[in-house]
């Protein structure tokens, strides 16, 4: 909306134009108070995209930093059950909806706005772009260290106006497991990244192998080093290769993350050491 044109942007002779050039400006607003916007992507599903959001949400919040996790996968939002928020619905102030709160975590999903969360969302790509729109231009997120956007599998709708609307400002961390056929996908989603200039952070290997927790033996259950291949070829950095633990499976399933009460496991460790990565990269 231009500075002399007064309106609020809801007037019924606001024309569309209009309409679009306020709700620009109120994100403009609302990302100006995020410092940085870390999204976390992949080409392929099935690989624990959103449990790397989550947990990585959580360790950089115990780094006493200020923390947002966004949720934006419209067909399978699945932050609300891994944090125990199924039931969760936002309040509002001033016409914004506020983020549910949860051990100092601020946290939004479209799925806290769904009636039923068994419900099929049937939307096209203008209704999906028009509702991301709206999470970040009328959610109260205040002032944010970082927030963490988890994103669906692939290149579509949701991580492309993701991507458009934090250009120059944002971040990608890409996750894929050690096979080659997810990091067949996840290619795909760095040369998204490259053709939009939308810088990457690095990948994040996950399920990379077993440790046993009672003799401490390494066995790699899947192929190994797809990770590793993936970041040599295209010059990034591996930012962290976390190992299958029962205990991040069973913390997601139950709507407890893992690091939020964990600091000593090797998946601890290496979500923590992602987190360090991170912030050397983005703070330097």
């Amino acid at each position: 909306m231009s500075e002399n044109h007064g309106c609020s942007g809801n007037c019924e002779t606001c024309s569309s134009k209009d309409r679009e050039n306020e709700e620009d400006c109120r994100i403009k607003r609302a990302l100006s108070k995020i410092k940085h916007q870390i999204v976390v992507m992949s080409g392929k599903g099935g690989v624990g995209k959103s449990t790397v959001a989550v947990n990585l949400a959580f360790s950089l919040a115990k780094q006493g930093l200020k923390v947002g996790l966004l949720d934006v996968d419209v067909h399978g939002p699945s932050v609300p059950r891994m944090l125990g928020l199924e039931e969760a619905r936002p309040a509002s102030e001033d016409n914004m909806l506020l983020p549910v709160e949860l051990g100092g975590l601020k946290v939004v999903s479209i799925g806290f706005l769904l009636e039923n969360r068994d419900d099929a969302v049937i939307w096209r790509g203008p209704m999906k772009i028009g509702v991301i729109r709206q999470l970040f231009s009328e959610v109260k997120w205040g002032d944010l260290d970082y927030l963490v956007i988890d994103c669906p599998p692939g290149t579509g709708d949701e991580p492309l106006t993701v991507c458009q609307l934090l250009a120059g400002t944002g971040s990608a961390v890409l996750v894929t497991t050690p096979q080659q056929v997810a990091a067949e996908d996840v290619a795909k989603s760095i040369n998204f990244c490259s053709q939009l200039n939308f810088p990457i952070l690095g990948i994040i290997e996950n399920m990379s192998l077993f440790v046993c927790p009672k003799c401490g033996e390494v066995t790699e259950i899947f192929a190994s080093g797809a990770g590793e291949e993936l970041a040599k070829k295209y010059n990034l950095k591996l930012l962290a290769k976390i190992p299958i633990e029962p205990a991040v499976s069973r913390g997601g399933d139950a709507g407890e993350p893992f690091t939020r009460d964990e600091d000593s496991s090797p998946a601890a460790k290496a979500f923590s050491a992602a987190v360090t990565e991170i912030i050397s990269a983005v703070e330097k």
